[in-house]
């Protein structure tokens, strides 16, 4: 008998290896994968300005990343208690300091340049379909900062205007890279129930239409394996909203599957096996059986770092082994 509906992802039609460079944008849910994927040893990067919500702020970023002017200034703004704040950004960047606020953005958009022309997987999650539009000028914002409600109107991002973004991105910028795109589980409470349900609606419905336009984009069922499949508040965090720990886990051996290369997956377990010695203390490091084991560690990610690219440097060096660059 069977008492839940598994769902089992096909292969997503293109595969993830040691060697590619994967990208992450969008919500906390493609953080929560990023994390997973760079504690594998995977070369990966995200989270550039702070985590995303929407489709329209994703596009922007992407669409700023192809402009080489830096900010300036005058794009920041500050709130009643002082603080400096871009409207594209996370508060993650936020500090009293405007410069400081400056930096950070630019840096950001630095380092998203940088990446993006050598990167080959980009792993977009959209959370929200409703999103804040500023009044004084029309612009959709990445997050209101506590500004007063009073400076924006709310409204639904329609199938048609995310798919017509997305398509530009899809034809232009991304053009070379295969896009892994996803809705993320975590409901929106403040949305209400039917709100959250109609958002999440049209985010799967505007993916849906983009992967049948391109054939480099792919669907990664991470909201259906969550509601559909675990569907029990026990895989859910304290707050009723998020995933917990051990349902991200279940979403991230799925997608595991689906995503990554034979090589890649057979390589797993023993990636983890390594960076667990390396977290290791011995009672006695002078002892014949630690220092061997230390030596064949060293040497094992020697071998994995010559073969088949992986970064083992900070475990290296962790583990007293120095670099072997």
């Amino acid at each position: 008998m069977e008492f839940r509906t598994e769902i089992r992802v096909a292969p997503l039609g293109t595969e993830i290896g040691y060697a590619d460079t994967v990208l992450f944008f969008g919500s906390c849910f493609a953080g929560e994968m990023r994390r997973r994927m760079a504690a594998l040893k995977f070369r990966t990067d995200g989270d550039f300005t702070g985590p995303l919500f929407n489709p329209a702020s994703v596009a922007a970023l992407l669409r700023r990343a192809s402009d080489p002017a830096p900010a300036t200034a005058d794009e920041l703004r500050q709130d009643a208690d002082g603080w400096w704040f871009h409207y594209d950004a996370n508060t993650l960047l936020s500090d009293p300091d405007r410069e400081t606020v400056l930096c950070r953005y630019n840096d950001a958009l630095g380092r998203l340049r940088a990446l993006l022309p050598r990167a080959r997987i980009v792993v977009v999650t959209f959370g929200t379909a409703w999103v804040y539009r500023l009044k004084e000028n029309g612009r959709i914002v990445a997050n209101c900062h506590k500004q007063p409600q009073a400076l924006f109107d709310r409204e639904r991002l329609s199938v048609g205007s995310i798919v017509a973004e997305w398509s530009q991105l899809l034809a232009g910028p991304l053009a070379g890279k295969e896009v892994i795109l996803t809705v993320s589980p975590v409901r929106h409470p403040g949305d209400g129930a039917e709100g959250n349900s109609l958002s999440k609606a049209t985010l799967r419905v505007a993916v849906g239409e983009l992967t049948e336009r391109f054939g480099h984009a792919h669907y990664f069922p991470a909201c259906e394996i969550v509601t559909d499949d675990l569907r029990d508040y026990r895989f859910y965090a304290d707050d009723l909203v998020h995933p917990s720990s051990q349902a991200v886990d279940y979403v991230w051996e799925r997608f595991a599957e689906a995503a990554l290369s034979p090589e890649a997956l057979r390589l797993l377990p023993e990636i983890g096996r390594l960076r667990a010695q390396c977290n290791h203390r011995p009672r006695r490091a002078d002892s014949e059986a630690w220092q061997s084991l230390r030596r064949r560690t060293l040497e094992r990610m020697a071998e994995l770092e010559r073969s088949a690219g992986i970064d083992f440097s900070e475990e290296a060096a962790q583990f007293g082994g120095g670099s072997w660059r």
